[in-house]
């Protein structure tokens, strides 16, 4: 009689540890789970998914009004996340921001690549891109206006980089069109001179002679 009641709570024991086990490892599931739900898997995400992303995310400062003589204040901020606004993604994006200048001709307005920088974002802290040193303001009498775009995935390739249609002097953000649908954010700065691209709606000046006209092969 002994023994069988020995053996009784020995059995009672064991299935008590198990069930303890199992809802110790349940408990664990359940909050490595959390762990793993509480970012974004953009690993299937289409360009256009991507690019949303990236227009609720970045932001341009030091860029709005176009009275700074230089852009040296300015940058392009990849923010992290924010209070009630989860956007923190499992695997960082790879993420390219891109400059460039339009210059007026007597023709149509000249793209100039200035340059490009290749950064990984995926919400969790912010990023920081400053814009390139020594950036035109038209003080030589040219009107000149800068273009920057922000986007997810590879370099541009040739078919999928910006075209403007329209007068340099009054043409705005959507007056650019790229050729791809993966452009998260773009921004076409105000004139450094806006009477210099007043002035040239009559009669554009010429581009610099330094100038470079549009390279199938830019960087």
């Amino acid at each position: 009689m002994h023994s069988n009641q020995t053996r009784f709570r020995h059995t009672v024991l064991s299935a008590g540890a198990a069930v303890l086990a199992l809802l110790a490892t349940g408990c664990w599931n359940a909050s490595a789970g959390a762990q793993t739900g509480g970012c974004h898997d953009a690993g299937d995400w289409s360009g256009r998914e991507q690019a949303a992303w990236l227009r609720s995310t970045v932001a341009f400062h030091g860029t709005t009004d176009g009275t700074d003589p230089s852009y040296a204040k300015a940058s392009v901020v990849v923010r992290g996340p924010r209070t009630g606004d989860v956007r923190v993604l499992c695997r960082p994006l790879a993420v390219q921001v891109e400059f460039w200048t339009l210059t007026a001709t007597t023709t149509r307005p000249e793209m100039s690549f200035v340059m490009r920088y290749g950064l990984s974002a995926d919400g969790g802290r912010t990023r920081t891109v400053a814009f390139p040193a020594g950036l035109p303001t038209g003080r030589d009498g040219t009107c000149v206006r800068v273009l920057v775009a922000a986007y997810a995935g590879a370099p541009l390739a040739y078919g999928e980089l910006p075209r403007m249609t329209g007068d340099l002097a009054t043409a705005g953000d959507a007056d650019v069109r790229f050729g791809t649908a993966r452009i998260g954010v773009h921004r076409l700065l105000p004139a450094q001179g806006p009477a210099r691209c007043d002035a040239g709606r009559s009669t554009p000046s010429p581009s610099p002679a330094a100038s470079t006209g549009w390279d199938i092969y830019h960087p």
